[in-house]
């Protein structure tokens, strides 16, 4: 998951019915969305090393059976930087997003986690030089009263879970930004998030041999949680993000993201019980509202591109 609704986005004809794709994002997010609530149902009966193990493993030998599947290319003409990006947006993040689940409910951390585009904008201002705008700033202000509001300092106890989350989202932006610094070329993206997976994966394994912990409690509920974490919301869930990109613009297709907490909160609240507090509810509001209208600068820009260019 690394493409951002935030650039300027230049539109790029359908290919697909506008219902099959808006049919595409609703099921992604709501895919994406509940994957938070089966790795927090994971964690009760894995160590995040296990955890973290099982699901990257299997959803890169999934997904290496649906390049192959499709007759796509399975190698890639450039490992080193697919390596790099596999550790940051794959090692790094699910072990902040994983260790922020144990300590803090799961739609709070999806929230946290979801303000990715608010630090890819500070990301790509430091390193590929893409300055804010006057009504970027104005966004940016609004997500960080936000983060505030759903980090409450002022609650240590909510602290440490917070920062994780947080921490995991910048570490996704940092990815996503490397991503643009350092693109793999002549790759078809599927071949390369499996590839991610496998790099991803390498610490997690040799920490879950090493690391001395507790075994994983073989259950139904874990065996029903890891399925969804790695069918769901690896496979499929990446499946479906190929499909979108490959029939809509991709501003469109970066706004489903948007989404994916209103599912997590919306699913933690029905499921476990872990109704938001009024801060935090606020908190939230302020997040999404400041998102949204980062999206739809994107969006503006790429509708204002055309003309610009015909004129």
């Amino acid at each position: 998951m690394v493409e951002s609704p935030l650039p300027a986005i230049v539109s790029a004809p359908l290919t697909a019915s506008r219902p099959k794709i808006l049919a595409a994002l609703l099921a992604l997010c709501a895919v994406w969305g509940y994957s938070w609530i089966a790795m927090k149902i994971g964690l009760r009966h894995a160590h995040p090393f296990d955890f973290a193990a099982h699901r990257l493993v299997l959803g890169a030998l999934l997904l290496f059976g649906l390049v192959a599947a499709t007759g796509r290319r399975l190698t890639l003409p450039d490992y080193r930087t697919v390596a790099m990006l596999g550790l940051v947006q794959v090692g790094a993040f699910v072990l902040l997003s994983q260790y922020a689940l144990l300590v803090a409910g799961p739609g709070k951390t999806a929230v946290l986690t979801y303000t990715m585009p608010f630090w890819m904008l500070l990301f790509a201002a430091m390193m590929l030089g893409e300055r804010l705008r006057g009504a970027q700033w104005v966004a940016v202000a609004v997500a960080f009263a936000g983060l505030v509001l759903i980090v409450s300092p002022w609650k240590l106890t909510s602290l440490e879970g917070s920062v994780l989350a947080v921490a995991s989202g910048a570490t996704w932006a940092l990815a996503a930004v490397l991503s643009k610094k350092w693109p793999v070329k002549d790759a078809d993206l599927l071949t390369i998030t499996a590839w991610q997976l496998v790099f991803g994966a390498i610490p997690f394994v040799v920490l879950s041999l090493a690391h001395d912990h507790g075994d994983t409690a073989w259950t139904g509920e874990y065996a029903m949680a890891l399925g969804y974490s790695t069918v769901f919301a690896t496979a499929a869930g990446w499946a479906l993000w190929t499909f979108v990109l490959a029939n809509a613009p991709a501003g469109m297709a970066g706004i489903n993201a948007l989404g994916v907490p209103v599912f997590a909160v919306t699913a933690s609240w029905l499921q476990l019980g872990e109704r938001p507090t009024p801060s935090e509810f606020a908190g939230m509001a302020l997040i999404g509202i400041a998102l949204a209208f980062l999206a739809w600068l994107g969006l503006a820009r790429a509708k204002a591109a055309p003309r610009e260019g015909g004129s």
